[in-house]
């Protein structure tokens, strides 16, 4: 009876002893899976910042940044305005092909399809929270959300553990006045779900501090954060430390841009710090994106040597500052000069957190560490789309062609003209055919727009365009 004891409690250590084992396993399993933080500023020029080449606008915290890892060079969004750029951030998917092809900012729609609050990413869609959050990941996202304001839009209903910004597209970087008569429910600076409290800080530095609260947090586990900036975004609104700190050339809504400017890469460096200082560098991948091009007439932003602004499909509303860095996984001072699309973020993501991409076709972007190594001579893409009401774009390769409600398409090589100011569609008719068809095959894909801008907006874009492009030519 003894011998039987002594053989039952051997076996009950034995699978104690597993037990922990495999408990200690699972841990290193999970501390094993890399940190992800996504950093997308917003409504910033494509040539405002040091790393892509400004000498007014100074961003030490992200051009180191840019020499830790890999500066994209033709890195695009998959809108030119910015709710529907992180609708297909978010999914993984062009966001035409579930409805949202506009802006959703109540008080500017037609009176067809969805108003107000209910404008929002299709509950049905599933994000990059979600797939994350299933592999074991803790999920943040902190700052602009811009994808419903009605509850069940919600963030913490998306996939993300944490919150910690306002629901609407846009707002003050001060104190929001709730006794204000403008005052707009969606601005209110939220924490979690409905808990709503105003800092007493600069927005964008409220929203770093925040973000470094929570990864000192969950240092020991695997996690995922969304850092979504307002800035530089109107109102155009600056710290007086940081309008000191701007060149004295630099006037009006410029100067205000540069000091802006300076604050989130203030932030970006309060971030970056926290990581090197918990040590998490080696396990933790960063990318800095912005949502879609300046726009040049509202905050002065420069996107040069790009034509276009925010809201057109000329490159200097879609072609945007990206880079990604690894410590110890993706090479120093690279520059990746293929097209690329942030709607691969989401493949990218789930890839290095140990899920699969294969099993999910309805993807259009890719996973991009693969295309970053050494001798890899592979396109992750060969074509690109773009598409908002009538107005529509496709790359294939080197040439891209622009269709307009009111004039001929355009071509360009740009490859070769990256200013898009050569329009080679009168003398190449056949590829003009050839691109159309393409994007009409493409079209077919996608679902009528789930709401709609009224057309004066559509209008106004249009004259944005021609102003810049005026503008292009003068200088």
């Amino acid at each position: 009876m003894r011998l039987f004891l002594i053989k039952i409690n051997t076996i009950i250590q034995s699978l104690c002893l597993l037990a922990v084992v495999c408990g200690v396993c699972h841990q290193i399993s999970a501390q094993q899976k890399p940190n992800i933080i996504f950093i997308l500023s917003d409504d910033a020029g494509y040539a405002d910042f040091g790393f892509q080449g400004s000498k007014d606008f100074k961003t030490p915290n992200l051009d180191a940044l840019a020499k830790s890892g890999v500066r994209f060079t033709q890195a695009y969004v998959s809108a030119a305005v910015c709710g529907p750029s992180r609708a297909g951030i978010l999914t993984g998917r062009y966001q035409q092909k579930f409805g949202f092809e506009e802006n959703n900012v109540p008080g500017y729609m037609s009176h067809s399809g969805l108003t107000g609050d209910e404008m929002g990413l299709p509950t049905d869609e599933i994000t990059v929270a979600d797939y994350l959050k299933e592999l074991g990941y803790t999920t943040a996202i902190f700052g602009k959300w811009h994808m419903g304001n009605a509850d069940r839009y919600h963030p913490t209903k998306r996939g993300f553990d944490s919150f910690y910004g306002f629901r609407g597209g846009a707002r003050s970087y001060y104190e929001v006045d709730k006794d204000s008569p403008r005052f707009e429910a969606d601005k209110q600076l939220e924490t979690g779900f409905a808990n709503y409290q105003e800092s007493e800080l600069y927005l964008t530095d409220a929203l770093a501090n925040e973000t470094s609260v929570f990864i000192e947090k969950n240092k020991n586990n695997p996690f995922f954060v969304y850092l979504s900036f307002n800035a530089v975004h109107t109102p155009m609104e600056a710290r007086k430390e940081d309008l000191k700190k701007v060149p004295k050339h630099l006037t009006v809504k410029r100067r205000t841009l540069a000091a802006m400017t300076i604050g989130l890469d203030r932030a970006c460096g309060v971030v970056l710090d926290k990581i090197k200082k918990l040590g998490l560098g080696k396990n933790t991948l960063i990318v800095f994106a912005n949502d879609n091009g300046g726009p040049t007439d509202s905050n002065k932003s420069c996107n040069d040597p790009l034509s276009g602004t925010k809201a057109n499909h000329l490159e200097g509303g879609i072609r945007i500052p990206f880079l990604m860095s690894w410590k110890g996984k993706l090479e120093k001072k690279q520059v990746y000069t293929k097209p690329i699309s942030t709607l691969d973020l989401l493949p990218t993501f789930v890839s290095i957190a140990g899920g699969t991409i294969e099993d999910k076709p309805h993807l259009d972007g890719v996973n991009l560490i693969p295309y970053l190594e050494e001798n890899n001579s592979k396109t992750p893409h060969e074509t690109l789309y773009w598409k908002k009401e009538s107005r529509a774009a496709i790359r294939h390769n080197e040439y891209k062609l622009i269709r307009f409600p009111d004039r001929p398409a355009e071509l360009y090589n740009i490859e070769q003209d990256i200013s898009e100011i050569n329009d080679l569609a009168s003398e190449n008719p056949e590829k003009v055919k050839e691109l159309y068809k393409k994007l009409f095959e493409w079209e077919l894909t996608l679902e009528r727009p789930l709401w709609q801008l009224k057309r004066l907006y559509e209008g106004k874009a249009a004259i944005r365009m021609d102003n810049n492009r005026k503008e292009k030519l003068k200088k």
